[in-house]
């Protein structure tokens, strides 16, 4: 009856003084005793209600997925919307294409990526028809049929909006490519290319198919000497030679490849050392490498390439099965919301250093659909200098010069890059290429010495390429400046607003080359590693593969890879068009 009356009067206490309730009530026999805890709870109207803001993310890519999966700010509600319901680990695609992988084994449910977020995370299978910049809209459709087969559009509002969309493949306006070519950039590319492999292989074993027209069937044309065409062709080459020679002996001999390639050599943007033993290599396993050879002409048999060495004479092949794999495209929604800010005749949406659209406060645009836009020195130099010149003498001494130069290194990589390039250190250093060595005390110089000191600098400013580890990276580096935003609102960590007062928000972004791989076929793989480090051979191929592995967004993936790769070591490739 006691411990009634107890709870009778906490309930009561409860009811009278709902808005302001202190006591929270544990109440257990320990050795015969009580034992209370005592606690404090905030009521209704001493917490202030917390507005989300509504974060908008196009595409689940690598920069789409990195940012879902650093993102841990519940202050933000997430809308995720992308036409494949997966985030999909596409530097295996050669891989998949030639059975070494399941296609299964490098996708996983974006649901499982962000289910364990503290967020309010929802997702849509669905497409971006528009973007709608001055309303803060997107105008999507879904990819799922009604039952009246059609597919539902709808509109989704915004405070902030995240395009990591990627982009597509660039044909150059090639005619026929469209119509008799095969893609890889996505799961259901792998997935073609495989089946129609062994559709090549079985048409070719057909007893009515003459000798000749065997020879075509089976000659595969690869179009782009990129990382992804390189691969390709050597993953095919190796499918051929270890795999499918066993069970089609009959046609093993009349079986062709031919990498196609515009440009003087293929992996142009690798070291000389790898493109030089890329190159000797595919001679030795067969595959015809043919450089300064650009297509302009694609049919449903033939290709027509124009020599770029040879006065620009036109050679026709034939062929049974092409890829393309050079360039990417703006999709075409991108090129609207580019036509609304302003940014036309682009091939990618320009972004400052913090990723953020140009002309927006609240778009960010990252991956392959994106470029940064860095600004030059020599735009600012007049600013720079101002900034500097704290005394207002009209001059700049070494220490007014040194106390800006972090900032003027963070804010513009390119300075930094300059600066260790020529084994530089300070103003001095930076002087002696203009008017020659001098003592540094006595150094004070004009914003004409200045302009001078630094007029080769911007000569150091490059793009990014359009990779994963880019994309990868930028997704992380957004996701955190969202999960900081209100603290470096009021205390800034980035660099000087040179043009205006105080400090940025956040420090920009800056891309950190991990090294790249090109698997060249054999176990055989070239690695350019941080630091001008070069590695070829088996002792790559190992590297290769347990970067790869550990790169996995699940442990779930990272599991069926590994099994895959073990069971192609074992049992070799399948070769069903499942």
């Amino acid at each position: 009856m006691r411990t009634f009356t107890f709870f009778q009067r906490l309930s009561r206490a409860f009811r009278d003084h709902g808005s302001n309730p202190k006591l929270v009530l544990l109440c257990t026999t320990v050795s015969g005793g009580g034992l209370l805890a005592y606690g404090e709870a905030v009521g209704a109207s001493e917490a202030a209600v917390m507005e989300k803001k509504k974060v908008v993310v196009l595409g689940t890519g690598w920069a789409g997925t990195s940012f879902l999966k650093n993102l841990n700010n519940p202050r933000y509600e997430v809308h995720v919307v992308s036409p494949r319901n997966y985030f999909a680990f596409t530097p295996l695609l050669p891989s998949v294409t030639c059975g070494t992988v399941e296609a299964r084994s490098i996708v996983e449910p974006v649901r499982n990526i962000f289910r364990k977020q503290k967020m309010d995370v929802q997702f849509s299978e669905a497409e971006c028809l528009k973007i709608d910049a001055a309303n803060r809209k997107v105008y999507c459709r879904s990819n799922i049929n009604s039952n009246t087969n059609e597919k539902e559009e709808f509109v989704v509002d915004y405070d902030y909006l995240i395009i990591a969309v990627g982009a597509n493949v660039n044909t150059f306006n090639t005619p026929g490519v469209t119509e008799n070519c095969h893609f890889l950039k996505e799961v259901e590319d792998a997935q073609k290319i495989r089946r129609t492999v062994i559709d090549c292989f079985e048409r070719a074993s057909l007893p009515s198919v003459s000798e000749e027209e065997k020879k075509r069937i089976l000659h595969f044309a690869i179009v782009g000497g990129g990382p992804t065409g390189v691969e390709f062709a050597a993953s095919l080459h190796d499918f051929v030679t270890e795999d499918l020679v066993k069970i089609y002996p009959g046609i093993k001999d009349l079986v062709k490849i031919t990498l196609l390639e515009a440009g003087d050599h293929i992996l142009s943007m690798f070291d000389k050392r790898i493109t030089a033993f890329a190159e000797e290599k595919f001679g030795r396993d067969g595959i015809d490498v043919k450089t300064g050879s650009m297509v302009v002409k694609v049919s449903e048999k033939e290709i027509s390439t124009k020599e770029m060495k040879n006065g620009g004479a036109i050679t026709t092949i034939p062929y049974g099965m092409a890829v393309w794999s050079t360039g990417i495209g703006t999709r075409p929604f991108i090129k609207d919301f580019m036509s609304q800010i302003g940014q036309t005749n682009r091939r990618a949406i320009a972004t400052d250093e913090w990723l953020r659209v140009e002309a927006t406060n609240n778009v960010y645009a990252l991956g392959d659909c994106a470029t940064i836009n860095q600004r030059k020195v020599m735009e600012d130099i007049a600013a720079i200098f101002k900034k500097a010149d704290k005394d207002n003498s009209g001059t700049l001494t070494v220490k007014e010069f040194q106390e800006v130069l972090d900032d003027i290194c963070e804010r513009y990589p390119q300075v930094e890059l300059y600066l260790k390039s020529n084994q530089m250190h300070d103003l001095a250093d930076l002087l002696k290429e203009s008017i020659g060595d001098v003592e540094k005390e006595s150094i004070e110089l004009n914003i004409e010495e200045l302009k001078s000191a630094l007029s080769k600098v911007d000569s150091q400013m490059k793009f990014l390429p359009a990779t994963a580890q880019v994309a990868s990276q930028q997704g992380t580096y957004l996701a955190k400046c969202f999960n900081r935003m209100e603290e470096c609102e009021k205390n800034p960590e980035g660099p000087i607003r040179f043009r205006g007062e105080g400090r940025h928000r956040f420090k920009p972004f800056r891309y950190k080359h991990l090294g790249q791989f090109a698997p060249l076929g054999g176990e055989q793989t070239a690695a350019q590693l941080p630091g001008d480090w070069v590695s070829i051979g088996h002792s790559s191929q190992w590297l290769w593969y347990s970067v790869y592995a550990s790169k996995q967004v699940s442990w779930r993936t990272r599991a069926l890879v590994v099994s895959d790769w073990t069971r192609r070591f074992i049992f070799g490739r399948d070769s069903s068009q499942i």
